[in-house]
């Protein structure tokens, strides 16, 4: 292009961005091309030119001015579909090439209010780009790639994989988004590509990677609800949930959770709306609210059994079963201090767990046994239980099954300079450390 016609390319393409102040000339174009960075928002109506002209996704990192806000516009609920198509791609590129401000980027503590309120809104504003149509194949033989990633984080762990899930999005699913589709190839595919990036962000809270985890699962959530699926929806603000309790916000996790079941109302998902319960008391027990904790483990269970026998329920459903359950569920009975229903409940999950060979799962349950003998002062007994979550740890790469024994190991220190205390702490250092 020459001068002249780029600056009537950014001013076209400030009016769509509602910008029409910004009116560049060839003097200012010859400015940036000799090394001045134009003030915000230029770039990134930059990049946008340059993405319509080759036809593929430029940035402002490309372009050479630095990162734009995509680690805030992540967090953003966008309105405009083809703006959270750019969003999650931008998102999706910076991850691949491990950009240091997407590492370093806070998780923000309230970010969920506004993303779970749109979502039950439902206001929308779909107007895909032009090109060459997605068919049914095509979304088909995204879906199909999920169960595949989908076992690789339950058997080996969200760090096991994770950058190849992103690329793979990167190359193959996300640019499908910016075609043109009729509305059912539409829904289809904004529901495939939902579920894969709900599962890139719970691989990377599982990994440790927060931040990045949230921006994914906020960018699912509005994927989710092009896709007119409610309880795919529901099913991430569940992580959500999850990971807002597990951050120490559980007030913000119960309402996230609340938020998934009554957005469950007009469809039906059992396994789904017993996470959700499971997922609530969780955040109860934390709140110290022991009866409602107790309730909501109830209807999660009530829930649960309307499941057994079905075989409509989704792919991304495969992880919510007994080992499951009953895993979180004894989490929530060990932060009400009951240590007998949290050992009875950690036994099943470890006995479902080790028929299916999932050892995140077997680890974490076999922490939470572990601190139910801690509370019963039973020393020799919970070692035993933590010498098994060791073991079952290092055979996975995640950072949650890494900070349950960590955890144990705090909840350890009461007793002192024991053999066994010492013997633990031994045992855990190579894997503390490796993590």
């Amino acid at each position: 292009m020459s001068r002249k016609e780029l600056a009537r390319c950014v001013k076209s393409k400030a009016e769509q961005w509602s910008q029409p102040h910004i009116s560049p000339g060839a003097t200012r174009v010859r400015c940036w091309l000799e090394g001045e960075k134009p003030r915000a928002p230029i770039p990134d109506i930059l990049a946008d030119v340059f993405s319509d002209r080759f036809g593929f996704r430029v940035t402002t990192y490309d372009l050479g001015f630095g990162e734009s806000a995509t680690a805030d516009a992540a967090l953003v609920y966008n309105s405009s579909f083809a703006a959270t198509v750019e969003v999650v791609a931008d998102l999706g590129r910076a991850d691949v090439d491990r950009r240091k401000f997407l590492a370093a980027a806070p998780f923000a503590a309230v970010a969920g209010v506004g993303p779970s309120r749109d979502w039950l809104l439902s206001t929308l504003d779909q107007t895909p780009e032009p090109g060459p149509r997605v068919r049914l194949e095509d979304v088909t033989a995204v879906k199909n790639m999920f169960s595949t990633f989908q076992r690789m984080d339950i058997f080996q762990g969200g760090g096991s994989g994770r950058l190849v899930l992103a690329d793979y999005l990167n190359q193959h699913v996300y640019p499908l988004l910016r075609r043109a589709h009729d509305d059912h190839v539409r829904y289809a595919l904004c529901e495939a590509a939902a579920e894969q990036t709900y599962l890139l962000g719970w691989m990377a809270y599982d990994n440790g990677e927060q931040s990045v985890a949230q921006r994914y699962l906020i960018q699912s959530l509005r994927l989710a609800e092009e896709s007119r699926n409610a309880a795919l929806g529901a099913h991430v603000l569940a992580g959500m949930a999850d990971q807002a309790t597990l951050l120490g916000n559980p007030a913000e996790g119960r309402r996230l959770a609340q938020a998934g079941r009554q957005g469950l109302m007009k469809t039906t998902s059992p396994a789904c709306l017993a996470d959700l319960w499971c997922l609530e008391a969780r955040a109860l027990a934390l709140l110290g609210e022991k009866s409602t904790a107790a309730h909501a483990v109830a209807q999660s269970e009530k829930a649960y059994e309307r499941v057994e026998g079905l075989d409509d329920e989704p792919d991304w459903a495969e992880f919510i079963d007994p080992a499951y359950l009953h895993g979180e569920h004894a989490n929530t009975f060990r932060d009400l201090g009951d240590a007998e229903a949290a050992e009875e409940h950690a036994r099943r999950s470890i006995e479902h767990a080790a028929v299916q060979k999932r050892a995140r799962r077997g680890a974490m349950s076999h922490a939470a046994l572990a601190v139910s003998h801690l509370q019963r002062r039973d020393l020799e007994a919970a070692h035993a239980a933590g010498v098994r979550t060791i073991k079952l740890s290092a055979q996975v790469k995640s950072s949650r099954a890494v900070e349950a024994v960590q955890d144990l190991q705090r909840r350890m220190r009461p007793f002192g300079q024991h053999r066994l205390v010492a013997d633990l702490n031994e045992r855990a250092r190579e894997l503390v450390a490796a993590a």
